[in-house]
């Protein structure tokens, strides 16, 4: 991708910041919308999708809530909650109905080149845990989002399953796993990359990578002025439009904060960073084809649910396992140590405070996390494979992830785990931060913002019939209706060259 595409327009209609999959997400939406729309994207690396976006930074890749285990916790009375997980369920399949609409258009070509067909699967050991995936699934199977999921204790079963995490195990464990054949692994970093490439070619459409925002206020007349910096000749120029999208993963809560808007005021961040075990044993990587995820360990954020994880990179098998959390103070995996300082505000210490002092086993936990020895995490993998060899594996550095703290009348602050959009009253500026489940749910997320930014085009019937178009379910709940569901999924799992098979019942 070049690092330039076309003369900078110095008056669009909207800047995107941040070459990430929101920010391609947000601009194809646009352009099929309204194909005259005028759009600027300044990107402060050389390539997108380098940061959040990248598949070696991701933690999660092909969020469904069928396997991740927080999405599902268990409250006082012993029941559980699957609120959440049928929400991103339903979120990840609005994506898919996008991606193939995408595709059907010809705007992306090759879909094998982005997601694959693979099976998601919970995996926990000891009797309070096995109690608890089994009271999981049974809360699931009331829902038909997450039909075809099978539950099974049976050693022989799990054996056929997953080898690998079944070898040299013992058999006197008390186990037990959920497995899901429709699960999917996708490639953000490719999507992105993409959507990127479809984008430059449309009219209207610059991207500009080395390019830095330095500022941007609202002026007299509501229009946004942006100061952009050229990283490659130290250019600075000066960009307005009426409407500004911050997506700038960790970078995008410095922006808002610079944004001066009264809605940012407040927001803080705490950064988690992230690494990998990487297997680099091409017989062990053959072993195993699914991704499989366990509980988190008290205290440790989201993105630090342990998974094996089966991924096609750049054409090629890969294994990982983590990810390990870690403290840092930079909000990018290519950014400051002194981003955390620079975001501290009169407006924002008090919840950054106060949501430190409620938050002390998670800063623990973190602490161990970075002083982990290479035995330490070879334990921790262990624990999925019994067999595990330190000499089969190196450590991958992931990404770099910002956490959102909020105001709040009680708490004082509160540490959220999650993602939010934050959003002038008028409409013209919004900011995506947080983490998970962040790109599996893109497409519900910056529909969500078309219809707070641009709430009347959103309500006209000429935008709700696009949108029909674009994603068959929209303005209807795939948890109400099973049968739109099983159509749905039919429908993308053919375009997207997924398992058809597994839909039987569409």
């Amino acid at each position: 991708m070049a690092n330039n595409n076309g003369p900078l327009e110095t008056n669009p209609e909207v800047i995107l910041i941040g070459a990430g999959i929101m920010s391609a997400t947000l601009g194809l939406l646009l352009k099929e919308l309204q194909p005259d729309v005028k759009i600027e994207i300044f990107e402060r690396l050389d390539v997108a999708a380098a940061e959040s976006s990248d598949a070696w930074n991701n933690a999660g890749t092909g969020h469904a809530a069928f396997c991740e285990l927080n999405y599902t916790p268990q409250k006082a009375d012993g029941s559980i909650d699957n609120s959440k997980a049928s929400k991103i369920a339903e979120s990840f399949e609005m994506s898919r109905q996008f991606w193939s609409y995408l595709v059907e258009k010809e705007v992306l070509t090759n879909p094998q080149s982005f997601i694959k067909s693979i099976p998601h699967m919970s995996f926990v050991w000891g009797e309070e845990n096995v109690q608890y995936l089994r009271k999981r699934y049974d809360a699931l199977q009331k829902c038909h989002l997450f039909d075809g999921m099978k539950y099974s204790e049976d050693w022989e079963q799990l054996k056929e399953w997953m080898p690998l995490v079944m070898e040299g195990r013992d058999k006197n464990q008390k186990l037990a796993a959920t497995r899901m054949d429709i699960g999917t692994d996708v490639n953000f970093g490719s999507l992105t990359r993409c959507m990127f490439n479809r984008l430059k070619e449309l009219d209207g459409v610059n991207i500009h990578f080395n390019y830095e925002v330095r500022r941007l206020r609202q002026d007299r007349n509501k229009l946004w002025n942006v100061r952009v910096r050229n990283l490659t000749t130290g250019e600075v120029r000066l960009v307005k439009s009426k409407f500004v999208f911050i997506g700038a993963g960790g970078g995008s809560l410095p922006l808002l904060l610079k944004s001066g808007i009264h809605e940012g005021k407040g927001f803080g961040g705490f950064p988690v960073s992230g690494q990998w075990l990487r297997c680099k044993n091409p017989k062990v990587i053959e072993k195993h084809q699914a991704k499989v995820y366990g509980k988190a360990s008290v205290g440790a954020p989201p993105m630090s649910v342990p998974h094996l994880d089966s991924r096609i990179i750049k054409e090629k098998k890969e294994l990982l396992f983590g990810p390990y959390a870690g403290f840092t103070t930079k909000f990018l995996k290519n950014g400051s140590f002194f981003d955390l300082v620079k975001s501290v505000r009169l407006t924002n210490l008090v919840p950054m405070l106060a949501a430190g002092m409620k938050n002390i086993p998670l800063t623990k936990y973190l602490i161990q996390q970075v002083r982990q020895s290479p035995e330490d995490r070879l334990e921790a993998l262990q624990d999925f494979l019994p067999t595990a060899r330190m000499e089969d594996w190196e450590l991958e550095i992931a990404g770099q992830r910002v956490q959102v703290i909020k105001k709040d009348e009680k708490e004082g602050g509160i540490l959220e785990f999650g993602t939010e959009v934050v959003s002038a009253a008028d409409g013209s500026i919004a900011a995506l931060l947080g983490a998970s489940p962040g790109a599996s749910t893109a497409v519900s997320i910056m529909i969500s913002l078309l219809d707070r930014c641009f709430h009347e085009k959103y309500k006209s019937v000429e935008w709700q019939t696009k949108l029909k178009q674009m994603i068959p379910s929209f303005g209807k709940s795939l948890g109400d209706d099973a049968e739109l569901c099983n159509s749905v999924r039919a429908w993308t799992s053919e375009v997207l060259q997924l398992n058809v098979e597994e839909h039987a019942n569409a």
